[in-house]
């Protein structure tokens, strides 16, 4: 599972600051667009889909399809605008990445909007057109959004279901057509921002038609256009980086002089409680003391008022992979380090250089090389590789960058398993990835790994015939097979056997089982009933969205005994004695505290599941001055105001999160990506302000 395959559900993000010009005198009359558009999907360059529209008058038509990885969505459109550019009919059809059914509607008719999408059914009694945000769909939208919000007052509108978008152009800039340098195109971009948590970022040329939507790793760009991809996600990502930049010079603080947080209770890993209240003093990015609260703050210190509350050390999430998006509300959720598992590395390599700077805020990064065996399937980020020799080369070339471990994945032949593991193994790298396809773990354990990815890749191993491939969608569907596996069985203890003879560790990613298995259309996820009502009205909506088709009751009580399946299989395995990863695969923050509440569920106490996530962690990537909150460690620490070895849950309320001695006020953060905060700020005296 990649997040970096972007779904494209398109409700876009809350008052982005990331602006450059504003729109002042735009107009925009009702776009006479060609009757028939072609644009190619593409990802890291490779091609990987398209998206048609044919246009008749005020009828719009949509095929879009892209699969990266062995997946992705499919799906028509049929759009009816009115004389101003507002969807008066929408339908959109097909299914989502992971092989939902969608069908959704809209139609606004005799001053009644109606609509239905994977949440269920409402209406809204209104006077004039409102712009519906469409739950599924292509990134057209984006052009009919557009028409509508140039020409609004301050360029912005309530919207439907809730909500709202506004618009602000970013630059102006111009292409060449690749095969005609002469032929110079002027362009716009633009940034949707209202509804969710991040902006989305579109090209219009002259004549406002769409040219592109653009993201960092992905882009639809029109037809003839596909060699300016990698410049277009340039475009997207300095964009990113410029609102992140942006945000991040007015939420890091940087003391001068020691900062104390006074009256705190530190969790001891070793003990699994709570140390009596006590000051902890950071200067630079150490912890310099830890003293009585009878030792007075000093003239020269800042303090911070911890009122009682529960230090704990930063967190790890084992299974990530990274982009600006997730790094700060990584940080304002405690989550100060993560292990990448796969990323384009030019993008993540100034990621990490900007982070290091204090440019951008963000966790510390353990990077994993990825390496993938080229195919129609293949997963198009890291390294692709069509031979033995070239995967050992890839081996070797991300030793040579510095990288502690590699990570091979589904489109890998698993007969070149043992020999990348050997080069890897003689280079002091350690070994993870998935099971390739036409393989199965137990090979994998005999080849060599150090640790697996995703327990369904284990498990898959012990229900799929030799013929059939994981490379598809398979890997998810046939987890229904499940529930009539007997755990007890001899298939079954001879892995589990295996892992504890070679050391094999698992990185499991329970919550991403968990929200694919267990969602269902109209129901809100499990994994994030403690947090949504303070989440933006598209990130609610979304959570109320199946992941996987789910065609009768018998594929859905499937599914469910699967999961639990799962659980079972994982406590078995914690069990034994085997090190257990707590990754997420989902973007962290959040959903690491999701990941790791659901190991109470494999018998751990709230402490043990502290520890898991944070002293052990730094314990197996070799990270000694992390993990725990001693003298002379690194900084990296967040403060809540209950006890979290009692209720872990009291873990979503951080009010203050330290890294590297740069501290952050997750009550300051939230509110620039519409997001309810959970608790106050501490109290908080600067030296030499009182």
């Amino acid at each position: 599972m990649n997040k970096l395959l972007v779904t494209i559900l398109l409700s876009c993000c809350l008052l982005s600051s990331c602006s450059q010009v504003t729109p002042k005198n735009v107009t925009m009359a009702i776009v006479a667009v060609p009757a028939t558009q072609s644009f190619d999907v593409l990802t890291n360059g490779t091609l990987i889909g398209h998206m048609k529209v044919a246009t008749n008058q005020s009828n719009i038509s949509i095929d879009f399809d892209y699969k990266d990885n062995g997946r992705g969505p499919t799906l028509t459109e049929q759009i009816l605008l009115d004389s101003n550019g507002f969807p008066v009919n929408w339908k959109i059809k097909g299914n989502s990445t992971f092989g939902n059914a969608i069908d959704e509607s809209f139609e606004f008719s005799n001053d009644i909007a109606t609509w239905t999408d994977a949440t269920g059914s409402d209406q809204a009694n209104l006077a004039k057109p409102k712009l519906y945000i469409n739950q599924y769909g292509s990134p057209y939208s984006l052009f009919i959004f557009a028409n509508v919000l140039l020409k609004a007052e301050e360029h912005r509108r309530r919207v439907l279901p809730a909500g709202e978008l506004s618009i602000k152009v970013m630059e102006h800039i111009s292409i060449t057509k690749f095969d005609n340098a002469n032929e110079i195109l002027p362009l716009t971009s633009y940034a949707i921002s209202g509804a969710d948590l991040n902006p989305s970022y579109f090209i219009l040329d002259e004549n406002h038609h769409l040219f592109a939507y653009i993201h960092p790793s992905f882009a639809v760009v029109r037809d003839g256009y596909e060699a300016h991809d990698e410049k277009l996600r340039a475009m997207a990502a300095k964009y990113s980086a410029e609102r992140y930049e942006k945000i991040q010079s007015e939420v890091a603080h940087q003391y001068n002089g020691p900062v104390r947080i006074r009256n705190v209770r530190i969790f001891d890993p070793v003990t699994l409680s709570l140390t009596e209240a006590v000051s902890v003093v950071v200067n630079g990015d150490k912890i310099s003391a830890i003293e009585s609260l009878k030792v007075a703050t000093l003239p020269s210190e800042t303090e911070i008022d911890g009122a009682g509350g529960t230090l704990v050390a930063g967190l790890y999430d084992m299974h990530g992979h990274m982009g600006a998006e997730d790094a700060l509300l990584n940080i304002a959720a405690g989550v100060t380090s993560v292990r990448d598992m796969g990323n384009y590395l030019e993008v993540l390599g100034e990621l990490i250089g900007k982070i290091e700077s204090g440019i951008l805020a963000g966790p510390r990064i353990t990077r994993y090389g990825f390496i993938e065996g080229k195919s129609k399937f293949s997963s198009n980020s890291g390294t692709m590789v069509e031979s033995e020799t070239e995967a050992i080369a890839a081996v070797q070339r991300y030793s040579n960058l510095g990288f502690p471990a590699i990570k091979l994945y589904n489109s890998m032949n698993g007969d070149w398993a043992p020999a990348i593991a050997k080069e890897a193994h003689r280079l002091n790298m350690k070994v993870t990835g998935h099971v390739p396809a036409f393989s199965n773990a137990n090979s994998m354990i005999a080849a060599g790994y150090d640790e697996l990815t995703h327990i369904n890749q284990v498990m898959l191993g012990w229900v799929l015939k030799p013929d059939e491939d994981t490379r598809t969608l398979l890997r998810f569907t046939a987890m229904k097979r499940f529930p009539d596996l007997n755990l007890h069985g001899e298939q079954v203890q001879f892995t589990i056997s295996q892992m504890v003879e070679h050391g094999v560790a698992i990185d499991p990613t329970l919550a991403i089982h968990e929200r694919g298995m267990t969602t269902r259309n109209g129901t809100t996820a499990l994994g994030v009933t403690d947090y949504i009502a303070h989440m933006p009205a598209a990130v609610q909506r979304n959570a109320k969205v199946a992941w996987m088709k789910v065609s009768s009751s018998k594929e859905d009580k499937d599914y469910q005994l699967a999961y639990q399946k799962i659980l079972e299989t994982v406590k078995m395995m914690k069990d034994r004695g085997i090190q257990l990863l707590p990754g997420t695969d989902l973007g962290g923050g959040f959903e690491l505290h999701r990941e790791l509440e659901l190991y109470q569920e494999l018998g751990m106490s709230s402490a043990e599941v502290i520890k898991l996530g944070s002293t052990d962690m730094a314990r197996y990537l070799g990270h000694d001055n992390l993990g725990s909150i001693e003298k002379n460690k690194l900084a990296d620490f967040f403060l809540v105001p209950g006890d979290p070895t009692q209720d872990f849950k009291a873990i979503k309320a951080i009010s203050m999160v330290s890294k590297g001695g740069v501290f952050y006020y997750p009550s300051e953060i939230y509110p620039k990506f519409g997001i309810k905060p959970f608790t106050a700020m501490p109290k908080i005296t600067v030296a030499g302000i009182h």
